[in-house]
């Protein structure tokens, strides 16, 4: 739709096979819309978006915030606390949360391995941990050692050459939801 540089607002605009509504802003059409997609045309810097379904993007999505970053919002995390022994499972159906391990002792240069079951990983998605608090040895750490449909493991390992750990660690954990193909 031709325009003057100062036209703004919503237009109708009549598509083959899809009617579709349009905003034009000085003059150039920022956002149309149907209702099978919806196309943005240009950077809106200033625009926050609330979606209630998913978001793809054939471009990146980024943030330039120094302190929002990108992550998951109050609601999509959750906790657990293991119980009888660092080796035991546990199960939090959750995209990131926090796991606090059982206070039984980590030997000096030893591992633990258990599972985290959780409906919400896939087989090739990306676990991201990190050590919040809790362990007596600061040495110890703990990694993703697989990772499979609807859970993943951790291990356990104590990395200090003559002290146990006995502290209840609490770890933070993230899913990335990925592909490979």
């Amino acid at each position: 739709m031709p325009a003057s540089g100062r036209h703004k607002g919503w237009y109708y605009q009549p598509a083959e096979g899809a009617d579709r509504m349009a905003l034009m802003f000085n003059g150039t059409e920022v956002l149309d819309f149907d209702a099978n997609d919806i196309d943005i045309q240009q950077a809106l810097t200033t625009l926050g978006i609330t979606a209630t379904g998913a978001i793809s993007a054939t471009g990146a999505i980024s943030s330039s915030s120094a302190s929002a970053g990108i992550g998951y919002a109050t609601g999509a995390g959750a906790t657990v606390t293991q119980t009888v022994s660092r080796a035991t499972g546990v199960t939090i159906n959750a995209i990131s949360g926090a796991i606090t391990t059982d206070t039984s002792s980590l030997a000096a240069a030893g591992e633990a391995t258990f599972t985290v079951t959780n409906s919400s990983v896939a087989i090739g998605d990306v676990i991201v941990l990190s050590a919040r608090s809790g362990q007596t040895a600061a040495t110890s750490v703990p990694i993703v050692s697989a990772v499979a449909a609807g859970s993943f493991d951790i291990t356990l390992t104590n990395l200090h050459a003559s002290t146990a750990d006995t502290g209840a660690m609490i770890i933070n954990f993230a899913v990335i939801k990925a592909v490979s193909a």
